[in-house]
């Protein structure tokens, strides 16, 4: 289907029983973009592709962006890049920032990642064995395959990226995990459609703030990264549901 297409594949926190953890997969000619990737990343894709309405796999996904280092936003990194290399033969083609970079291999996948046994002898691998890095800039817009993209900073405990997506005539804008924050929803109201993360903590975003919004934005928007006992049913904002598909 030609088009720009944004589906979710997790809506909800690091927590949840409930749902899967907060990601989404973005679609446009054919090209497809994950953001951020959760444990049992397979077995995610499988699960919401019946509600989704499409066959969804990994062999078909090649390029991933993550927003941040927290476990509930890559956790499922590693199974994936091991899938990657032992299943298919290649590289994740990852893109972040320069500060995702700088922690992610020695702080998160080093010690999983790093010592591998080839049947014989024990191997060093590095960074660069699993992924096919590219650096992504903060407030200048780059491209990654069809999508124009311009990053923004969040308020959140470690570096995190809010991004808006342009393709297709039309522009996407997802808040990422943040505090509530009017120069970020400034930012994201450019968007045809938002999706903002709504939590609990200081380092999220309240629901009662988003609901004092102004209504033109409130109605471009849908909730994610919602705790359980939060009640999509009962909410004045949209929220995103797991295999729903958004057609910009």
């Amino acid at each position: 289907m030609n088009g720009f297409e944004v589906i979710a594949l997790g809506v909800g926190d690091t927590f949840s029983e409930d749902h899967h953890t907060a990601s989404l997969l973005l679609s446009c000619e054919g090209f497809q973009l994950a953001i951020d990737c959760p444990d049992r990343y397979r077995g995610v894709l499988k699960k919401v592709s019946p509600v989704a309405g499409r066959r969804m796999l990994l062999e078909d996904i090649e390029h991933f962006f993550l927003t941040h280092v927290h476990g509930d936003h890559m956790n499922g990194l590693e199974g994936v890049a091991f899938y990657k290399r032992f299943a298919e033969g290649r590289r994740v083609k990852l893109h972040a920032t320069a500060e995702v970079r700088e922690v992610i291999w020695d702080q998160r996948l080093r010690a999983p990642m790093e010592q591998l046994w080839d049947g014989t002898r024990m191997r060093a691998l590095g960074f660069d064995d699993y992924f096919d890095f590219a650096e992504t800039p903060w407030q200048r817009e780059f491209a990654i395959g069809p999508f124009e993209i311009t990053l923004r900073r969040t308020k959140h405990h470690v570096p995190t990226a809010a991004l808006l997506v342009r393709a297709f005539g039309k522009t996407f804008g997802y808040s990422s995990d943040t505090a509530f924050d009017p120069e970020l929803i400034e930012f994201l109201s450019a968007a045809d459609v938002i999706v903002h993360e709504t939590n609990l903590g200081p380092a999220h975003t309240a629901y009662a703030d988003l609901l004092t919004l102004p209504a033109p934005i409130r109605e471009r928007m849908k909730l994610i990264h919602y705790p359980d006992g939060f009640d999509p049913k009962a909410s004045e904002i949209a929220c995103l549901s797991e295999g729903e598909v958004l057609v910009l």
